[in-house]
This record gives C-alpha cells, sequence and structure tokens, in this order.
C-alpha cells in the first residue's frame, strides 16, 4: 500500500489536467483512509467549461495527535498541464524506462504528493498531527483551489504549524534547493483609444499605436530595483501587443498590450499596479493590473534547518535557500504559518516527457518522513 512507485503510478494514471476533479482525488483518498487520516472533499466554482470559474476539487486530510501537539502540514496539487504531443509513451499511462518513471505529472508534482503518503506511514500518530492541503487548481486560475482550502481550515480550525510544499525545487540533483520564498506577480493589461480612418488622412484620425509603443518604451526602461538580500530584482516584460487590423491602409482605433512583472519585497502589487497606471494615463491609455501574489518571505531559521539537516541525512547536500522561479500555492498558504517549498529536480516540468528518477521517489520519501518528524518533535 505505501510503496512509493506504485503511489506515484497510481496518481500519474488518472488523468487530471487542471481543473482537475473526481479520479485523482479517489485515489488519493484510496491512499490516505487506510492510514488513518479524515478525508474531506469539496467542490468551488459554478462556471462553465473552460472559464476561471470552472469548477475544481480541493481535498483536506487530518490525522489527529495528542492533544496539544504539534502541527505539520504537507501541501500540493494534483492538477497538471496539458500534455502537449511529441511523447514518446502515453502521457497518462505512467511507464518504467531505465531508472525513470515517465508521465505527466511525475515531478510537478505527483510525485512529490506519492512521496508525502508514502512517508507519513513512518511518522508514528503520537508524534503529533499531520494534515495534507491538496488542491485541483495550482496550475490554473487559482481561485477556488488553496485559497478555499485555508477558508475550510479556518472555519473548522486547523491552523498547522509548518506547512511544506512539495513543488518540484531541486535543480541539478535531488536536494540541491529548497525555496524559503517567491517574488510576487502581477499581470497588467494595457489599452489605447483612437480613433479609425484612412491612413492617406492621418489628420483626420488619431492612431493609437504610437502611443502605445510609446508607454511600452518607458515601461521598458523602468528599473524597479537592484534586488535585496534575498531576492532577486524585480523585472517587467512585455507578453503581448495587439491590435487586430486586418487592412494595410486603415489606422486602426484601438491598441493593446499586456506586460508581467515579478517582483521582490521592495514592492507590493498595488504600489506597482499605481504605477504602471500612471504611466498608462500619461500617454493617454489605461491599464487593467490583476495581482496574483505578493512576495514573502520565510527567513531561514528551525524550519529551514530541519529541512537542511533532512536533506543532508539522506543525500549529503546542503540545500541553497532560494527565492528564485515563479509563484506557487505557498503565496496563499504564507499567511496560515511559515511555508517552505522542497520537492523533486524540475528540469522536465510542462515538458513533454516529463520524467522522475525512481531512486529519487525513496529517497524524498525518506527526507519528507524526516522532515515531519523533526517538524513534530521539536
Amino acid at each position: 500500500m505505501t510503496d512509493v512507485l506504485d503511489l506515484a503510478k497510481r496518481l500519474m494514471a488518472a488523468e487530471s489536467i487542471t481543473p482537475a476533479r473526481g479520479p485523482v482525488f479517489d485515489a488519493m483518498e484510496a491512499m490516505l483512509a487506510p492510514l488513518g487520516f479524515e478525508v474531506t472533499r469539496f467542490t468551488r466554482g459554478e462556471g462553465e467549461k473552460g472559464t476561471p470559474e470552472e469548477p475544481v476539487e480541493n481535498l483536506f486530510a487530518i490525522r489527529r495527535g495528542p492533544e496539544g501537539s504539534k502541527h505539520f502540514a504537507f501541501a500540493g496539487h494534483l492538477d497538471v498541464v496539458p500534455p502537449g504531443g511529441g511523447w514518446a509513451s502515453e502521457p497518462f499511462d505512467p511507464e518504467e524506462r531505465g531508472e525513470l518513471l515517465y508521465g505527466r505529472g511525475a515531478v510537478d508534482m505527483k510525485g512529490s504528493i506519492a512521496c508525502m503518503v508514502d512517508a507519513v506511514a513512518d511518522v508514528p500518530e503520537d508524534a503529533g498531527t499531520v494534515s495534507f492541503i491538496i488542491t485541483g487548481d495550482e496550475e490554473g486560475p487559482a481561485l477556488h483551489g488553496t485559497r478555499a482550502l485555508i477558508d475550510f481550515m479556518r472555519e473548522h480550525g486547523h491552523r498547522p504549524d509548518l506547512c511544506l510544499v512539495g513543488e518540484p525545487t531541486s535543480v541539478h540533483r535531488l536536494g540541491d534547493m529548497m525555496k524559503i520564498g517567491r517574488r510576487g506577480s502581477v499581470n497588467i493589461w494595457l489599452e489605447v483609444e483612437g480613433t479609425q480612418g484612412h491612413v492617406a488622412y492621418p489628420h483626420l484620425a488619431d492612431n493609437p499605436i504610437p502611443k502605445l509603443v510609446a508607454m511600452l518604451a518607458e515601461l521598458d526602461a523602468l528599473v524597479l530595483d537592484e534586488g535585496t538580500d534575498w531576492f532577486q530584482p524585480s523585472n517587467l516584460e512585455i507578453t503581448e501587443i495587439e491590435v487586430g487590423n486586418p487592412a494595410h491602409n486603415v489606422i486602426p482605433e484601438k491598441a493593446k498590450a499586456r506586460i508581467s512583472i515579478r517582483f521582490n519585497d521592495c514592492h507590493s502589487g498595488a504600489s506597482l499596479s499605481d504605477k504602471v497606471i500612471a504611466i498608462a494615463e500619461k500617454h493617454g491609455g489605461s491599464a487593467l493590473p490583476i495581482v496574483s501574489g505578493e512576495p514573502f518571505l520565510t527567513p531561514p531559521g528551525e524550519f529551514s534547518g530541519i529541512i537542511a539537516a533532512a536533506v543532508k541525512a539522506e543525500t549529503g547536500l546542503d540545500p541553497e535557500p532560494s527565492t528564485t522561479g515563479g509563484t506557487s500555492d505557498a503565496r496563499f498558504l504564507r499567511a496560515v504559518c511559515p511555508v517552505i517549498e522542497f520537492g523533486l529536480c524540475n528540469a522536465t516540468m510542462h515538458k513533454r516527457d516529463e520524467a522522475v528518477a525512481i531512486e529519487d521517489l525513496s529517497t524524498l520519501s525518506r527526507i519528507y518522513a524526516r522532515i515531519a518528524r523533526d517538524c513534530l518533535i521539536t
């Protein structure tokens, strides 16, 4: 029941393109219930398929320890990105080839979740409370996933002392990096209105494109900061420009663009949104920001020390504490308790032929068991 390779295969075989529901959660519940966990599943979202409001499923499972004992939480997601084409094997039919296990979700992050389940079998029930915070909406809009789980936990009085998210943080070898924080993220939609007209009579029209170009040039030239002790410099990237003009002899009536900013703790989503809005209005345009996460940091200390010691014991490596990379649901969980991310190698995540080293699954399971035990007794 707790063979980690078998657990990983069972999760990977359940197709769960974001947003995930149904079979993959059935598999997860079937793994946790025999280990003494009380499992709660619920769905959030009421929209049509393919919309941000499309229903997603979430799972919270808890195995209670003695009264007054510490509470340690594992967190992660069972949804995966679409597989795309060109795989050497079926993406949802996990296949062992040599020392690797191939399939969508191998590292991001069904493999890590399998290691979490396998690990709790080696955590004594009297050591403390252990829970699982598992969503089907991390790779998508993340509107009805971990945030809904946090609401559920608050409503029922479940507050972990520490939380470990199993994102694939390792770079070259399992254990070489853990994430103690992440930069924030804001996407901003820009628009300039003009007046349509004939290109031969520009005085009778108002071309929005030069205004948009000037706006983007000013935004692209911004130096937001030089970085901090734990964070790399914030960066602003132009991710889309749209005019949609099918005619070569027409000045268009509207021009649009989108930018994405990944920012450190020198800023907030609101402060950057205000800065961009001011620049957009200066050039006769408008801006619509959507903040998907604020920066956070779990400063190096006892929690990161426990993780580093467990990694060292099983791999001989000292994991680098880092804040690099994209966002994760840790950006929500940090409001509940201190949170750190640690998991498998990330080289093949979101790629075709995603794969995990089979030996890494066994090693990560042992690391997770050490972390959970030490966090509960410290």
